[in-house]
């Protein structure tokens, strides 16, 4: 399979009081042209900071990046020149959907003076040495990126684009922002779009609107994207394919069909038997999320493992083919299909 953007074998810890805590533990997935890839995981198990390296916006001082490559279009993006990543790529060919819509916007200025500030240095139509231009707005693009704003706005259905550029953005309700939000995502016409939780501060029937919209624009635009979530629910609307993360380390790697019918990984199982049943019971995962400070030798999981043995405490094993492009980092995967509740 082609890849659009290859991590491999990412590790990255941050600078605490107490020590380094070893966020990311050699990190490793790939993401296809057009694909949508959902990186799902309990709070804490690093997600977000993927998402930030591969952005090339992790703290800086805080963050360290130990080992590891983020390959996009055959480039590290650890290895170029940040200038370089800044000019032709963050914001171009890799755009970024925050989690709350309600904090991303400046309050103070309209939202057409923010599109248009985006589309003055990341329009498609800026070259690519776009460090040389002068800081003036040439009249011809600036019509034609305008153009390309309404185009966009018409598409993630706002009310009357031409008025809403002139509205400040406390006057759109959070479901509006957040297709703003998207709408900015998609104006750059990137390769890849990293969208992180973006339904996570909206009601459930907005939420489901916006995956619903969020899925129709990158099937007719060909994108590719990394969804960050929390929610298997959300997970299965919008993925073709999951990655399990838990606690820095990922655990396996599947079509969403198998993920749900076959989780390899005990994790995995464990996951999907939290779910609330019909009856409207129940079960957590026994036990506590590892500190990253200290985390357990091996497998992170193995001390809420079931099946682990002396084997699970020593090293993580390498990723291991269990079905197609289903591929699962565990000692003992699980075999059987899951079960209806």
């Amino acid at each position: 399979m082609a890849e659009l953007l290859a991590v491999r074998d990412l590790e990255v810890s941050y600078h605490t009081d107490r020590g380094p805590a070893r966020v990311l533990d050699g990190i490793s997935l790939s993401i296809a042209p057009g694909e949508v890839v959902g990186l799902v995981g309990e709070s804490g198990c690093g997600k977000t900071t993927l998402a930030r390296a591969v952005l090339g916006i992790l703290p800086e001082g805080a963050a360290r990046v130990h080992r590891g490559e983020i390959v996009f279009k055959g480039r590290d993006l650890l290895r170029e020149d940040p200038r370089a990543v800044n000019d032709e790529i963050r914001g171009r060919a890799i755009t970024f959907i925050p989690q709350d819509p309600f904090t991303s916007f400046n309050p103070v200025f309209t939202v057409g003076t923010q599109l248009m500030d985006l589309m003055k240095w990341k329009s498609p139509r800026l070259p690519a040495d776009a460090a040389r231009w002068p800081a003036r707005y040439p009249r011809d693009r600036y019509a034609a990126d305008r153009a390309a704003v309404l185009e966009i706005l018409r598409a993630v259905q706002i009310p009357e684009p031409a008025r809403a550029l002139g509205r400040l953005p406390h006057e759109f309700s959070g479901g509006q922002r957040q297709r703003l939000m998207i709408a900015m995502a998609f104006l750059p016409r990137p390769d890849l779009i990293i969208a992180d939780e973006p339904t996570t501060a909206l009601d459930v029937t907005i939420q489901a609107q916006i995956l619903r919209l969020l899925r129709q624009l990158v099937k007719e635009r060909g994108v590719s994207v990394l969804f960050t979530t929390h929610d298997l629910g959300t997970a299965h609307e919008i993925c073709d394919r999951v990655v399990v993360m838990y606690a820095g380390q990922e655990m396996k790697s599947a079509p969403t069909d198998a993920f749900f019918s076959r989780p390899a990984h005990p994790y995995t199982r464990r996951l999907l038997e939290s779910l609330p049943s019909a009856d409207g019971g129940i079960r957590d995962i026994p036990g506590e999320v590892p500190n990253l400070i200290d985390p357990p030798s091996g497998c992170r999981f193995h001390p809420r493992c079931d099946a682990a043995t002396e084997a699970c405490q020593v090293a993580l094993p390498e990723a291991a083919l269990v079905g197609v492009e289903h591929d699962v980092r565990c000692h003992h995967p699980l075999v059987a299909p899951v079960t209806g509740r």
